[in-house]
């Protein structure tokens, strides 16, 4: 029997500062005031890796996880008791009754058929969503007098901010709104405020506050700016360095063309990887605070340089991507949310 063989080293680094993770996860609680903070975990914590990021959020004070899809329950569960895992989108079968009560895992109620789907399964401990004006998920405001509301053993009664990152006046109504229904529908804890919404003030932090986009190093309002630290960095290796020639192009459709006599080099890094073709025009990678231009398009695997700034650097070297989601001007047309969730699986967090 041979022995297993040994991976080398990836050409790609997603590294996560821990400690910037936990102290935006302390930072945001403190924040919540007398509120408990959760954490949003769905999508892979934004891209950044469930196994990088829930113990750490675990280990700061974290008890209530967010998900999304039933799909996502098993990998936060690996660290997080799963009575700790919520999933938003509901049940929508019994199948999905029948896994969140084998695994413990609790649902987030979004419609009357969902409420007496759960309940008809054997029911237990769930949350409710009510929508407040966003339009999503959630039972609307005039059906909390349902019966099938009433058999429910509620525990976290929530909304969802549509406008939490503008000073928009639909903020309050929603907050009202969700003060308005929760006499009418007995619960336990009551929740609206997402990262944006704790910028809001303690008005909107109630009992639960659930931040996703600042635990990962994202500003969405600027009360928050002094309290988030970035988590993420991304660096890339060059494959393979080259003189072009003036008139030589450069990758797909010859989008670039060499002016005169230049130095690049090609990066290991993609479309495939999150660093999608809109954020190629304009932009650069870095060394040791050198800008590198991109050239041409982006590619699946790769994208070109321009060493001109850097002309000692070879196969092997890294470069520092630019993976800032507060800054603006990287995104191109991404949001911030985007730069996070797109990251590719190539990218290993360490």
């Amino acid at each position: 029997m041979t022995d297993k063989p040994i991976l080398p080293p990836s050409s790609l680094r997603l590294t996560i500062d821990r400690g910037a993770l936990a102290a935006n996860w302390r930072a945001l609680d403190t924040l919540s005031g007398a509120a408990k903070a959760g954490a949003a975990v769905k999508a892979d914590c934004y891209g950044l890796g469930v196994d990088a990021c829930v113990p750490v959020l675990r280990d700061a004070g974290c008890e209530t996880f967010f998900v999304a899809h039933w799909s996502e329950v098993a990998t936060v569960a690996a660290h997080v008791p799963p009575n700790q895992v919520s999933v938003l989108h509901g049940v929508l079968s019994g199948a999905e009754c029948d896994y969140a009560r084998a695994t413990g895992a609790v649902p987030v109620i979004n419609s009357l058929d969902q409420a007496e789907r759960w309940t008809a399964s054997g029911g237990g401990r769930c949350h409710l969503m009510v929508d407040t004006g966003i339009s999503r998920l959630g039972i609307a405001v005039g059906e909390a007098g349902d019966p099938r509301i009433a058999a429910l053993d509620i525990d976290i009664l929530m909304s969802h901010l549509a406008c939490a990152d503008e000073d928009s006046p639909m903020n309050a109504r929603q907050l009202a709104a969700l003060r308005g229904v929760a006499g009418a529908i007995t619960h336990r804890r009551l929740s609206l405020a997402n990262s944006a919404g704790i910028g809001l003030g303690s008005g909107y932090a109630l009992d639960l506050t659930r931040p996703g986009l600042a635990l990962y190093g994202g500003v969405p309002r600027a009360e928050l700016v002094s309290a988030i630290r970035p988590v993420a960095q991304v660096q890339a290796a060059i494959l393979q360095t080259r003189m072009l020639s003036a008139g030589d192009s450069v990758g797909y459709n010859a989008a670039f063309t060499a002016p005169a006599a230049m130095a690049v080099g090609t990066v290991s890094l993609g479309y495939a990887d999150g660093f999608l073709r809109s954020r190629g025009p304009g932009n650069a990678l870095h060394y040791e605070g050198r800008r590198l231009p991109i050239l041409g398009k982006v590619s699946m695997d790769m994208v070109v340089v321009d060493l001109t700034a850097a002309p000692e650097l070879s196969a092997g070297d890294w470069l520092d991507v630019p993976w800032n989601i507060t800054d603006a001007a990287q995104q191109n047309s991404l949001s911030p949310y985007e730069m996070l969730t797109v990251i590719g699986r190539r990218l290993r967090a360490i």
